[in-house]
């Protein structure tokens, strides 16, 4: 588990430098719409938002409220794996070293 810990924090750490840097100094419409008109572009954006949708798959499983979900699945839509990696981080934290509880949430925890 601490090597999940590890990976999941580079991620947030690695998403977190990235983000910044292309909203200082990148401009998303213009550079958007040229990654759009590539055929790789679009093969890229696909890619990304299949794996966003599984990932919510698992969020959606996870939590017990739907609203909480709803919220950590707009993050992701958003700002993409670097809310990915916060919430593996915090899961693998939550779950105290249990497995089943990290990828089950609360419906890992015995009655």
């Amino acid at each position: 588990m601490k090597l999940a810990k590890l990976i999941s924090f580079l991620g947030v750490l690695a998403m977190s430098a990235v983000l910044i840097y292309a909203f200082t100094t990148g401009d998303f419409g213009a550079e958007g719409s040229k990654l759009l008109a590539m055929p790789w572009g679009i093969v890229s954006l696909v890619d990304l938002y299949v794996g966003f949708i599984l990932f919510a798959g698992w969020i959606i499983y996870r939590e017990r409220s739907l609203l909480r979900a709803a919220v950590w699945i707009l993050l992701l839509m958003v700002l993409g794996f670097f809310i990915g990696s916060l919430y593996t981080l915090i899961a693998l934290f939550t779950s105290k070293g249990d497995w089943t509880r990290f990828w089950q949430g609360e419906r890992g925890i015995s009655a």
